[in-house]
């Protein structure tokens, strides 16, 4: 009996590793693919840099007294007219100041006034021989001490005025607000934005150029300029290039005017800028579409096609992005093809069947 149940225990154990030894390749599946061969062309002539759209007229509201804020009169994205009050700043140590001054100007008026019945008196004594040289030049230095203090008291009232202008901010011309960067009874210090207002209509583009091509780049070309959210293309002109690297970190800064244009530009759209270069630098290239290029971290990769017909995932050393294509400096072979689409998730190792 026993050795009967030993033959049964080895026919189960033999049964069940046979299912899984062929069930996982019975069911394994082939996932079809679409391949393309890499070939080697002479590369685009021209350089692409990434950049941010912004107006060309724009500007940060601060302001030069401490203070908190008591209202703001604007919300993001209303149109507003130059000279247009924005948001005010709580002013009453401002208001006791103007009292003050306004009390010393009163004050500073009367004793001029008085000093100058005196100068017009002793003035006709001492033509009459009734007063003295030194009386007269001591009225004289009274009268001319009441108008300096007169004139010093009108002029710390301009300066209080003044800054009654640091505490309702007006728009400096005619826009649109943009951002707001505080709030209704928060504290406003000298120098932090408060509002952001800019005239809509006319766009640059700010980008960065490595230090290898600065150089290529003059004031004045035509580019175009790729917008990545609304997949259209603009033409404009570079109006700046820095000379400088200093702190960007070898980059140089260049700024590019847009065309005037029907495309519903925004500032803050992302854009590319396609910079021309002379034809006696064109150099050959090989190119694959972004939509090939598998992204793991920091690593860049492309999958290809295996002896045994499995996907194999190959790292690469990427290049200069040219519209929907990226250069491949190393990593893949010219004549070496890879996977350009698939009907199912790909993985290393995953069988392929090649449409």
């Amino acid at each position: 009996m026993q050795k009967l149940y030993g033959v049964l225990l080895i026919l189960i154990i033999w049964s069940c590793g046979d299912k899984e030894t062929k069930g996982p390749q019975a069911n394994e599946l082939v996932i079809p693919v679409t391949v393309r061969m890499v070939g080697e062309i002479d590369g685009p002539n021209m350089i692409s840099a990434s950049g941010k759209i912004e107006a060309v007229k724009s500007a940060n509201l601060s302001t030069r007294i401490m203070g908190r804020v008591d209202k703001i009169h604007v919300r993001m994205g209303d149109k507003v007219t130059k000279g247009q009050l924005l948001l005010s700043i709580n002013n009453t140590e401002l208001s006791a100041k103007l009292a003050q001054v306004n009390a010393g100007i009163a004050e500073a008026t009367a004793a001029y006034n008085n000093s100058e019945k005196d100068l017009k008196r002793f003035t006709a004594l001492f033509d009459e021989n009734s007063a003295s040289q030194k009386e007269l030049d001591d009225i004289t230095a009274n009268f001319n001490m009441a108008k300096a203090r007169l004139e010093g008291a009108r002029q710390m009232k301009n300066e209080v005025n003044a800054q009654f202008s640091y505490a309702d901010i007006r728009a400096p011309f005619s826009g649109v607000v943009t951002n707001k960067f505080i709030n209704p009874g928060d504290m406003a210090n000298p120098g932090m934005p408060l509002l952001e207002v800019e005239a809509p209509g006319k766009y640059q583009v700010l980008t960065l150029v490595p230090e290898s091509e600065i150089t290529k780049i003059k004031r004045g070309m035509e580019v175009q300029v790729s917008l990545n959210s609304l997949n259209e293309n603009v033409p404009g002109e570079v109006i700046e290039v820095s000379s400088s690297s200093k702190n960007t970190g070898g980059q140089y800064h260049v700024k590019v005017s847009l065309s005037e244009t029907n495309v519903p530009i925004l500032s803050g759209m992302y854009a590319t800028v396609k910079f021309p270069i002379a034809g006696d630098n064109q150099s050959r290239a090989t190119l694959i579409p972004l939509e090939a290029v598998v992204q793991k971290g920091q690593l860049s990769g492309v999958y290809t096609v295996s002896e045994s017909n499995t996907a194999l995932l190959r790292w690469l050393r990427l290049g200069r992005t040219y519209g929907d294509k990226v250069e491949v400096l190393s990593g893949l072979a010219a004549d070496e093809s890879f996977i350009i689409s698939s009907n199912g998730k790909l993985y290393n190792g995953a069988k392929i069947s090649i449409q």
